[in-house]
């Protein structure tokens, strides 16, 4: 699949993740309050550290002293609580979010048609599947919530500077302005960086998944070696991309550290200054301080996190290819139902081209009839097109002009799923799913029952190897297959129709 051109630098497509997190509405309403609540309570010890210190430590008042100890405690137990609701309850829907939307694609993915696959790796689906979830997941999971207490933070710190000290609040927003500069410019970059290096992940692996698919062609050919040396090359250009996404975002956080703090220690020094003349209390300048060290870390910690929406709108990006492809066979809005009986199979004057060869034509004005009960074999050479006519039936790929017809009814109108469960099929290779031998077997019929799976195993002469195994049918499909070709041998679908 070829990538589409990055979009403008915004976090639009994470915005496409709303139907995802819609179903957990009470969820999110639940750890937004808690959210809030841990928020609140950071913003009150300030308030507590200045009463304490005007009241307590300045009057010499005990009882003020215990009073303020005390309120500082419980509102440590309001933190605590809380926080640790708000890291659970969004913990959980990360995980769930991310869950859903694997499965949403996977389940698409599944739908497409080979037609899809022949231009389209599978190792770079497979690195959508993993690694752009698990951006996803981070952000859902951790950057989200974490961003918006931070987003609370700041807010309400800058209010209650304000309501400290109006001056120094004043000065305090001033150089803040010079922070957001930064964090717009070096966002943007690491936003393309984000998206170049899942590029990068991705074509790694694509690469070694079709090696590892091929690794009796490879090792017939002593090309390990070479092999070896492309994906080191892959991997290398992966890692030298995300270096500098890593260096960008590096230097991100340096900036906005220093810039910072270098405003917050200013502003504390023209507060000090007011302390001495006798314009500000103790307790005050430490409410300052307490709320200027929340905001300065608000902001900080707002910037990491602007990086991780960075990358996660990237992977949002990807991922949103694959859910907006659209399979080249798609099924008629209305189908009609397979005839029992009828005309049998006919090509009415099919053409043919693959999409990765449009080309070359693979058939071309090809007619042939079967009629019911009628034993045809195709014989021809490689390339001939034997496999293309049954890849047809099965409608893996539509032809180019021309029309296929079963007992009378054109395929295209015919429900997919109908269609392909009426054809019984044996592969030339077989494939080996994880599981048994049993699982194999009835992988097209899961409700097969045992005697008619062991009535496929005799037809197709297997029986007699498959009681030899360990635990016969429970033995792994995988071991049993090191000595046999139980791959091939099939309960899926009924003797067909035409």
């Amino acid at each position: 699949m070829s990538d589409a051109a990055p979009r403008a630098s915004r976090l639009g497509p994470l915005f496409s993740l709303s139907p995802f997190l819609r179903r957990y509405a009470g969820r999110w309403a639940l750890a937004f309050l808690a959210l809030v609540t841990s928020a609140g309570a950071t913003l009150t010890l300030p308030v507590a550290f200045r009463y304490l210190i005007d009241r307590g430590f300045a009057a010499g008042s005990r009882a003020h002293i215990d009073r303020y100890f005390l309120a500082l405690f419980v509102v440590s137990l309001i933190l605590a609580a809380a926080t640790a609701l708000r890291f659970y309850l969004v913990s959980w829907l990360g995980e769930r979010v991310t869950a859903d939307l694997r499965q949403a694609v996977y389940g698409h993915i599944l739908e497409m048609s080979p037609q899809f696959f022949e231009t389209t790796q599978t190792g770079e689906v497979l690195s959508r599947l993993t690694a752009d979830t698990t951006l996803i997941q981070t952000v859902v999971g951790t950057s989200l919530s974490l961003g918006l207490r931070n987003f609370f933070l700041l807010t309400g710190g800058v209010a209650m500077l304000a309501v400290t000290s109006p001056v120094l609040c004043g000065y305090i927003l001033a150089t803040l302005v010079v922070v957001i500069v930064p964090i717009v410019v070096f966002g943007r970059r690491v936003r393309r960086l984000s998206r170049a290096s899942q590029d990068k992940v991705a074509n790694a692996s694509a690469l070694a998944g079709e090696v590892l698919n091929a690794m009796p062609t490879v090792q017939s050919f002593t090309q390990e070696p070479y092999e070896a040396m492309r994906f080191t090359g892959a991997a290398e250009g992966a890692f030298q991309t995300a270096l500098t996404r890593i260096r960008a975002r590096a230097w991100l956080t340096a900036v906005v550290i220093v810039l910072v703090f270098a405003a917050v220690v200013f502003v504390l020094w023209l507060g000090a200054q007011q302390v001495l003349a006798g314009s500000m209390t103790a307790g005050q300048l430490s409410q300052f301080i307490l709320y200027a060290v929340v905001t300065a870390g608000a902001v900080g910690a707002v910037a990491e996190v602007w990086g991780d929406l960075q990358r996660a709108a990237g992977a949002t990006e990807r991922l949103l290819q694959l859910l907006e492809a659209r399979s080249p066979v798609e099924q008629a809005e209305a189908t009609v139902p397979l005839p029992r009986r009828g005309d049998g199979i006919r090509f009415d004057n099919v053409s043919f081209s693959y999409p990765s060869r449009p080309g070359v034509a693979a058939l071309a004005g090809i007619s042939l009839d079967v009629r019911p009960g009628e034993h045809v074999a195709l014989v021809g050479p490689s390339g001939a097109g034997k496999t293309t006519l049954f890849q047809l039936l099965l409608r893996f790929y539509d032809p180019q002009s021309g029309n296929i017809l079963i007992n009378g009814v054109p395929a295209r109108q015919v429900a997919l799923a109908e269609l392909r469960r009426e054809i019984g099929v044996v592969l030339q290779e077989s494939v080996i799913f994880s599981g048994t031998v049993l699982d194999n077997i009835r992988y097209g019929a899961p409700d097969a029952t045992f005697e008619e799976v062991q009535r496929a195993a005799d037809m197709a002469a297997a029986s007699g190897f498959i009681d030899e195994l360990p635990q016969r049918y429970d033995t792994s499909a995988a071991s049993a297959a090191c000595g046999s070709q139980a791959g091939s041998v099939s309960a899926s679908r009924s003797p067909a129709r035409f």
